[in-house]
């Protein structure tokens, strides 16, 4: 996907960064909206995101799926046509500017979505997946530059770069409505084969405390 090309797509699925509370997140979906409220067509694959053999029929069985340490249970799902809302990309997969991705929502007991988790799909095909981690900057570039504080995270003995890139870093940035949690990684270990490293970006939308 040519850079212009890419850029639109993240248009297409990340609101600016000036967005009110009222307005989307991702597609259709909106951090504070109710269980109520979510689409009935067009999204398909519920199941519980830490355990995929839990598989959910409808939204409203969120429950059947873990607490997380904050008490909200994250719901996995695909877009309903498998496919990138931009129309292109790795055919079967769901993307978000352009790149395969898993997608939660995090529903707590008051049947609310508290939290939206956009994570690079580490299943992807290899080309793909070599260029995850570059999604975290498309993220910050929606979002604006500016306000990010980010931590980089010192390489271990099993962490080395690739390709003479390294990357571990923890972003995070609040804005009057949302509070984004933004992880990115490119690292591998030595001791295993060239082709089995890490390179991600995880992107956690919450509502501002």
């Amino acid at each position: 996907m040519s850079p212009m090309r890419t850029l639109l797509a993240a248009a297409m699925l990340f609101p600016a960064c000036a967005a009110a509370a009222e307005q989307n997140d991702l597609r259709e979906f909106r951090v504070g909206m109710p269980v109520s409220a979510l689409p009935a067509t067009g999204y398909s694959a519920l199941t519980c995101a830490s355990d995929p053999s839990q598989k959910l029929s409808d939204w409203r069985d969120y429950r059947a799926c873990p607490a997380l340490a904050d008490g909200s249970h994250a719901v996995a799902f695909r877009y309903g046509n498998g496919g990138s809302a931009a129309g292109d990309g790795d055919s079967g997969k769901t993307e978000v500017a352009g790149q395969p991705v898993n997608l939660a929502l995090l529903i707590d007991d008051n049947a609310q979505v508290t939290g939206i988790r956009i994570e690079t799909d580490p299943h992807a095909r290899l080309y793909l997946r070599k260029k995850a981690f570059l999604l975290a900057l498309q993220v910050r570039a929606r979002y604006g530059e500016e306000g990010w504080t980010c931590r980089q995270i010192a390489p271990t003995p099993t962490e080395q770069p690739v390709g003479g890139v390294f990357v571990n870093e923890h972003c995070e940035k609040i804005t009057p409505f949302r509070h984004f949690v933004l992880d990115r990684q490119l690292f591998r270990d030595p001791a295993k084969d060239l082709r089995d490293f890490t390179d991600a970006t995880q992107l956690t939308i919450r509502p501002e405390d």
